[in-house]
């Protein structure tokens, strides 16, 4: 998709203009000041505008020149305005500190807008503009459609609250039996080797009695697969150790691990999507049972969960993960969760204003796979980008805008 790049980049875009000397030309690059800021100049005066940011939050710092010279802050008056995409209007004041002139208004997230700078020295007065983007792209109805980008305006929703699980499938006690001879003495004949698939009824074995010097059938209690053979024709049985052991793999649970700081608010007759490790198997379930786990040491209980026959291609001992609903509840603001986007060290979705396209950091709270909720960032009503997101990202990436003041 084409997209039209709007002048990207905090710092890359726009013209200046001071009243007195004419405009300056619109350029990719500016003056720098000693302090890596915009250089504005007006004559012999002019006003260095830096964003501080190595304190708790950014802040303005101006630094005054005269004929290049530090000027005393003292002798010059300034406010700042920002107008961000929206439009929104920020303005700043501005008192002498030390040897630059700074406000205490925090110049929040996105460092993106047109700025208007107004200075006065000794009854003179001064005025700059120019424009100051990053985040920010323009594309046109059509592109946008073309390439799959659809929005959604900022609201509440409800989030069901979820809680991730790891496990394995196991057979249930149901389904697991042990073959047993009735009376001690030698295996006289083995019908089934380890894997056999057998039907209940089935004779399994015959045993010569060690008493009697008769020989009996050993048949299967259930129908199943043969997990455990422990003796061969011309062994002893009867010890107290099983012959064989069935299991009927139609008859499976999942067994879920908790944690002493998940277990609390896992229920019996809670939902549980299942999910084997390649997600090709898939299936909502619930909890049907939880109890304690083997090891006291660690704390944990198992929660188990039915998984219905022909439900998936589930296999006894394969690890499986899963999702819980522990709770649910409705948040003031919410966004889709694949709306969100990395861009630089923030979580951003991008705000639409027209064609114009911008990034909103985000501070963020409760997520689950559908919505996650906003606690900062973004204002009620804010049209964002749900699908396509990740277009617009490109498109920002690849113009090489830089966070630059």
């Amino acid at each position: 998709m084409a997209l039209a790049l709007a002048l990207a980049a905090c710092g890359s875009g726009g013209g200046e203009t001071a009243d007195g000397e004419g405009a300056e030309a619109a350029a990719a690059d500016y003056e720098r000041g000693p302090h890596n800021g915009r250089l504005l100049r007006d004559g012999d005066f002019s006003l260095e505008v830096t964003i501080y940011e190595e304190g708790p939050e950014p802040l303005f710092r101006l630094y005054p020149y005269l004929n290049d010279r530090p000027l005393d802050p003292r002798q010059v008056q300034a406010t700042i305005a920002l107008t961000r995409l929206g439009p929104k209007v920020d303005r700043f004041t501005f008192a002498a500190e030390n040897d630059y002139l700074t406000s205490p208004g925090i110049v929040s997230e996105p460092h993106s807008f047109d700025v208007a700078v107004a200075a006065t020295r000794g009854g003179q007065r001064s005025n700059w503009t120019y424009q100051s983007y990053e985040g920010r792209t323009i594309i046109t109805a059509e592109a946008a459609r073309a390439g799959g980008v659809t929005t959604q305006r900022a609201g509440s929703a409800v989030l069901g609250e979820t809680l991730p699980l790891s496990g394995r499938v196991e057979i249930k006690p149901e389904g697991l039996a042990e073959v047993h001879a009735r009376y001690p003495g030698r295996v006289v004949s083995m019908n089934v080797e380890l894997g056999s698939r057998v039907r209940r009824g089935q004779v399994l074995a015959r045993v010569e009695s060690s008493e009697s010097l008769q020989t009996y059938s050993v048949t299967a209690p259930i129908s199943g697969v043969i997990t455990v053979k422990n003796v061969n024709p011309g062994q002893i049985t009867g010890n107290g150790e099983p012959m064989l052991e069935i299991g009927d793999p139609s008859q499976l649970h999942a067994e879920f691990f908790l944690y002493p700081r998940d277990a609390e608010r896992v229920r019996v007759g809670q939902r549980v999507e299942v999910r084997s490790l390649t997600g090709d198997s898939r299936v909502n379930a619930v909890i049907e049972a939880i109890l304690p786990a083997a090891d006291v040491l660690s704390q944990t209980l198992v929660a188990h969960v039915h998984l219905p026959a022909g439900s998936g291609n589930w296999r006894p001992g394969l690890g499986v993960e899963g999702s819980v609903q522990v709770g649910s509840g409705e948040v003031p603001l919410a966004v889709y969760t694949r709306a969100l986007q990395p861009f630089r060290d923030f979580t951003v979705v991008y705000a639409k204003v027209g064609n114009t396209y911008e990034v909103r950091m985000l501070d963020l709270g409760r997520r689950t796979d559908e919505w996650t909720e906003v606690l900062g960032g973004l204002e009620p009503g804010t049209e964002y980008v749900v699908d396509g997101a990740f277009l617009i990202r490109a498109d920002i990436e690849k113009s090489g805008a830089s966070h630059d003041h």
